[in-house]
């Protein structure tokens, strides 16, 4: 039984998101006008896989454990690979510090969720609602400068400034929540032995 909800739909779709990674990669660098258009179609796919995932996980009840860790390590996973080959495309300041900002929340809360687990409190720093607009607003501002390249500058592109730097300042607004959720048990929990 437990192997059967291992492979489930739901574990399927996000094996397959992870699996699009080096599609992904391999296509941004491709020399074709089309690129960053098909860049933007793969990691549409990956986005739309990742709410369908988690709907037909509650919806046919097959949530995991595999599937509780392997969802958000795709997801961190494709944002952090977009990020970096955007910021290397666009080689820009303006573009560096918001995708900063994303990854270095995202290793923070990844490690207070692993933290807060250990000292029994991981419902603490659950995914909240802010969370959840924070992750819509970078999948629509990577899919915007994906969609365009790096060379030319379009209302696309300015579209995707605007929306990485909100999803930025929902980034660390969600981590001061988190953090201050968290506070009294980093500050005075007991570590296990």
């Amino acid at each position: 039984m437990r192997q059967d909800r291992d492979m489930s739909i739901p574990n399927l779709l996000t094996l397959i998101r992870i699996s699009l990674i080096p599609i992904f990669v391999l296509v941004f660098y491709l020399p074709f006008s089309w690129s960053p258009m098909a860049t933007a179609v793969i990691f549409t796919l990956a986005a739309l896989t990742d709410w369908l995932d988690g709907y037909l996980a509650r919806k046919l009840k097959q949530v995991s454990p595999l599937g509780e860790f392997l969802d958000p390590v795709a997801d961190k996973l494709i944002v952090a690979v977009a990020l970096v080959l955007l910021v290397q495309a666009h080689g820009s300041a303006l573009l560096a510090i918001p995708a900063a900002v994303i990854v270095c929340r995202e290793i923070v809360i990844s490690a207070l969720r692993e933290w807060m687990a250990e000292v029994g409190k991981r419902k603490t720093v659950g995914v909240s609602t802010l969370g959840k607009l924070k992750t819509a607003g970078q999948m629509l501002s990577i899919i915007l400068l994906l969609s365009q390249s790096p060379d030319k500058i379009s209302l696309i592109t300015i579209l995707g400034y605007v929306f990485i730097y909100a999803s930025a300042i929902l980034t660390l607004w969600s981590m001061v929540i988190y953090l201050k959720a968290a506070w009294r048990d980093l500050v005075h929990a007991e570590i296990p032995a």
